[in-house]
């Protein structure tokens, strides 16, 4: 509602926050004088925002998401969506499987170490199943790095698994979902590399998530991700 008018808008971006940025957006381009039609547009058209609660969808019976969470109180607004996703999906039950949030996290070396315990206890509050692993070490030890999250993970008495490498990481949160769950790769986002020492490789969240869903037989629009490895070498 608007003082142009009121007009009904339709967004792939899902989640309580997209609807507030929205509204945001919005109301900023009105106030630059863009019209109503401008609006309805351009809200149409934004299918995703890379790495922002961004879906990869290739045929799977769970719901993958790739964002930048990348402190503590970002993965507790990450996990709370996917949480509240689970609680209004009434198709959420499986058999006798609830449907649960699996998250995928890591924390950056050579940064803040006191957000570490707290990222650690957000995400096992937050979750089901936690995956711990590495998020661009640069020139700290990823065990290092772990064992700092983990004293906040142990603290929320979360099930979770260590896996420093975070391709295998990857893999293992897509062949640890079950249908219905919710599985959010949590810290890189939009990023392309991860820095490992003074060494910068190529990684993209995305494509390795695809990559680990075609493991699992899931082959729908894998072909960018095909074409990703050509160039980048990111699966070597």
């Amino acid at each position: 509602v608007t003082p142009q008018g009121m007009i009904r808008l339709h967004s792939e971006l899902i989640g309580r926050v997209n609807v507030l940025n929205i509204l945001a957006a919005s109301a900023a381009a009105l106030a630059r004088g863009c019209t109503l039609d401008d609006v309805r547009r351009a809200v149409t058209k934004m299918t995703h925002v890379p790495g922002r609660f961004q879906r990869v969808n290739q045929g799977q019976p769970f719901t993958v998401v790739v964002d930048y969470a990348h402190t503590d109180d970002a993965l507790r607004n990450l996990t709370n969506v996917a949480r509240d996703f689970i609680h209004r999906d009434n198709s959420a039950l499986h058999g006798n499987k609830p449907a649960r949030v699996l998250t995928l996290f890591g924390c950056g070396g050579d940064r803040d170490k006191s957000k570490r315990p707290r990222m650690g206890q957000a995400a096992g509050e937050g979750s089901d199943l936690v995956i711990l692993t590495s998020d661009n070490p640069r020139s700290e030890h990823p065990l290092a790095i772990i064992h700092d999250a983990l004293q906040g993970l142990r603290a929320s008495n979360a099930e979770y698994i260590v896996e420093p490498d975070r391709k295998r990481a990857i893999q293992l949160a897509i062949e640890f979902a079950h249908p219905g769950d919710i599985v959010l790769i949590a810290g890189k986002g939009h990023e392309k590399t991860q820095i490992i020492g003074e060494t910068i490789e190529p990684f993209d969240d995305v494509v390795v998530t695809q990559r680990a869903l075609y493991t699992c037989g899931y082959t729908e629009d894998f072909s960018k991700a095909l074409d990703f490895t050509a160039t980048s070498g990111v699966f070597a």
